[in-house]
């Protein structure tokens, strides 16, 4: 996902020449391309996240549409005030680029762990979340990044390479994109890189039908009303903890509604808290908390 983004990011900057990186010290050996491409629009902050994301909003606001590009926590918690005060307040078009969501960087211990972003990102009513499920969403989602520049948060998959559709699908906010269609009231509903983990789900849930959200925020919550209520039971997983996550929201658009909370059952899959604190693999660590 990381070089794929590098690469679809260098090819519209050739046409845009308001498009810009900033990157906190990180990312080398991804983001050279674009780098020796565009020198004059490529910066390192150095390990300086809130004067990354100043930098970033001093930029967008002399119009440019700025990618900041960092690992998991560093462009989210290390600067969550520029982004609240000047960022999302301001609506300026920075694109807040995370990589290694959920346990991707699960070896280097709780620090790297990515698992509450999404309870910081969507507290901010400005700002939208993209979170791919593979290489075709994450392109769909770029392409709406790029024709809608505004406060926005990618979240991608340290390694993640797979392609579930042969065509670039329409993307925008609240959207479900269906990747299985059941004649039933059952529904799974997925978000960010958790396909493999849904697939295997699917499998003891086999009379679901499955669609991913891969963009939504505080905006879209209310268009998920008339969506759930054709089912009445809807799983959801993700790579996040319960509280502030993607189950969490999903929950509240029924609030919205009164007593609709009482008509859809929705279950939600998850981190297990008890992973923080916890070091290993991606894959051994998903394999004792990630959502089963």
């Amino acid at each position: 996902m990381r070089n794929l983004f590098i690469q679809s990011l260098v090819e519209k900057a050739e046409k845009n020449k308001k498009i810009v990186l900033v990157v906190g010290d990180l990312g080398f050996g991804v983001v050279e391309p674009f780098r020796d491409r565009f020198p004059d629009r490529f910066y390192n902050a150095g390990v300086a996240e809130q004067s990354m994301m100043g930098i970033a909003s001093g930029l967008a606001l002399e119009g440019f549409h700025v990618f900041v590009y960092s690992i998991a926590n560093f462009p989210t918690f290390r600067c969550a005030e520029q982004i609240r005060n000047d960022v999302d307040y301001h609506k300026l078009s920075v694109t807040i680029v995370s990589v290694g969501s959920g346990l991707g960087y699960g070896n280097l211990g709780y620090s790297h762990h990515g698992i509450q972003d999404y309870a910081l990102i969507r507290s901010f009513p400005n700002m939208i979340i993209a979170a791919p499920s593979d290489n075709t969403e994450l392109l769909g989602c770029l392409d709406f990044l790029y024709n809608n520049p505004q406060p926005s948060f990618l979240r991608l998959d340290k390694s993640l390479n797979i392609k579930m559709a042969n065509k670039i699908p329409t993307i925008k906010p609240g959207k479900w994109i269906f990747y299985k269609k059941k004649n039933s009231a059952n529904i799974l509903i997925s978000t960010g890189s958790t396909a493999e983990i849904s697939k295997k789900i699917l499998i003891k849930n086999s009379d679901y039908s499955w669609c991913t959200i891969p963009m939504w925020g505080m905006k879209s919550k209310s268009l998920q009303i008339k969506k759930l209520t054709k089912y009445k039971n809807v799983i959801t997983v993700e790579n996040h903890l319960q509280d502030g996550g993607f189950g969490s929201w999903l929950n509240e658009s029924l609030v919205i509604n009164g007593n609709l909370k009482n008509k859809v059952n929705i279950m939600s899959k998850f981190l297990d808290v008890n992973v923080i604190g916890q070091v290993g693999s991606e894959e051994y660590l998903s394999s004792r908390f990630g959502p089963k």
